[in-house]
């Protein structure tokens, strides 16, 4: 079957081509979807026979094409290219501010303080679930503790680290 397809797709390549070019006006864009075509064709033959190659590679064609011009005009609405200066200035930046960072950098200078006065084994508990993603079966398995002393080791020292971070903002 796939023979089929290789002789349909070489004899109606080009008009396919015209096709899409007249409805996207691109020519590297209408190659682009005839080769598309062809990949569409290849994989409905997979599924099953196709009775009328030819319609079928031309009406495939013309949907990817309409497909296209859809993306495009979305993509349009969305996209603005040719921004001013000015416009691109007040668009606020995807990071934090250096007053932000520098609270988040003593809120975790304040945390592993707090952590630091709490026994070992909770401090282990808590690097291995919180920074290693350890489940608590295998911290209780690792520690030779059971999984209710690693739960209790946990909510111990996260209520004792919040604890510790309120004081620091004054609540």
């Amino acid at each position: 079957m796939p023979t089929i397809l290789n002789d349909a797709f070489q004899r109606h390549r080009r008009s396919l081509t015209w096709s899409v070019m007249r409805i996207v006006r691109d020519p590297q864009i209408a190659e682009d979807l005839a080769q598309e075509t062809y990949v569409r064709a290849h994989k409905a033959i997979q599924a099953g026979p196709i009775e009328h190659i030819e319609a079928f590679l031309h009406q495939t064609a013309r949907n990817l094409a309409l497909d296209y011009l859809r993306r495009r005009k979305t993509r349009a609405r969305v996209e603005t290219d040719g921004l001013s200066n000015e416009t691109l200035e007040s668009i606020p930046a995807d990071v934090p501010s250096l007053e932000t960072e520098i609270i988040e950098r003593e809120r975790l200078r304040l945390f592993q303080a707090a952590l630091a006065t709490l026994p070992e084994r909770v401090q282990r508990v808590v690097v291995l679930s919180r920074i290693e993603e350890w489940t608590n079966a295998r911290i209780a398995l690792h520690l030779g503790i059971s999984e209710r002393t690693v739960f209790n080791d946990l909510k111990l020292a996260m209520a004792h680290c919040r604890d510790a971070l309120a004081r620091s903002d004054g609540r």
